[in-house]
């Protein structure tokens, strides 16, 4: 019988997986790996430890979800790619999750008076820009997915209205430009997790939002470069 999703996230640096029962949303276990570019090698082992090491096998996944971007392009490609090939083999929903989203529900879990921030992800875009976002405390949103170039004027308005909290891999280069300021927070070590992924992935499936799984792509944000090796 069917009874657990399995979540991937690969947006990051950090690799991991967790599993969620379907019927309460509480979570079976996860696992995860902090080994920068190791997600190609190491994700499907991750996968078939945590299923041993739970007592499941791949028949009990009623789905499978994966964060959704934005973030590294070859994390989020492996994360997609693995997820899609579990669908087709096991002929089950692939679910797809705001990486951005679930990183501001996992802090805002852990917040006391959560209702007192708006909170803004933050992922390291190179240079001096990111990829952020703003949400409620109960998620909604409030700043749609965006790349933002950093400088002082950065979410001024918003700074202006109401206590921001800032984390992710890149609000430490927010942080800088900044400077000082009574109105935004900082945390520091909050790296996306499949934990969080796994939680709202469950609503979603209760919800029956699914993915074409022939056809799903991550959400980069923008459009990736490549170059041609000098000859």
């Amino acid at each position: 019988m069917q009874t657990v999703i399995l979540s991937l996230e690969t947006s990051s640096p950090v690799c991991s997986v967790a599993l969620h029962r379907v019927a309460d949303g509480s979570l079976v276990g996860q696992s995860e790996l902090r080994l920068d570019k190791s997600h190609s090698t190491h994700l499907t082992v991750l996968i078939e430890q945590l299923l041993a090491n739970t007592g499941h096998q791949l028949a009990d996944l009623t789905a499978v979800a994966v964060s959704d971007g934005p973030g590294s392009y070859t994390g989020l490609r492996i994360g997609a790619a693995a997820a899609k090939g579990l669908c087709f083999a096991l002929d089950i929903p692939l679910v797809a999750v705001s990486t951005l989203r679930a990183l501001a529900a996992q802090v805002a879990a852990g917040t006391a008076r959560p209702e007192s921030w708006l909170y803004c992800p933050m992922l390291d875009a190179r240079r001096q820009e990111v990829y952020a976002a703003l949400y409620t405390h109960e998620g909604q949103e409030v700043l749609v997915p965006t790349p933002l170039i950093l400088n002082a004027d950065t979410l001024a308005e918003q700074l202006a209205q109401q206590p921001l909290l800032f984390f992710g891999n890149g609000a430490a280069k927010f942080r800088a430009v900044l400077g000082e300021s009574a109105q935004a927070g900082f945390l520091v070590g909050i790296e996306p997790s499949a934990l969080a992924v796994g939680a709202l992935a469950v609503a979603a499936y209760q919800r029956q939002e699914f993915q074409d799984v022939a056809y799903y792509e991550p959400f980069y944000l923008k459009e990736v470069y490549t170059t041609t090796p000098r000859s």
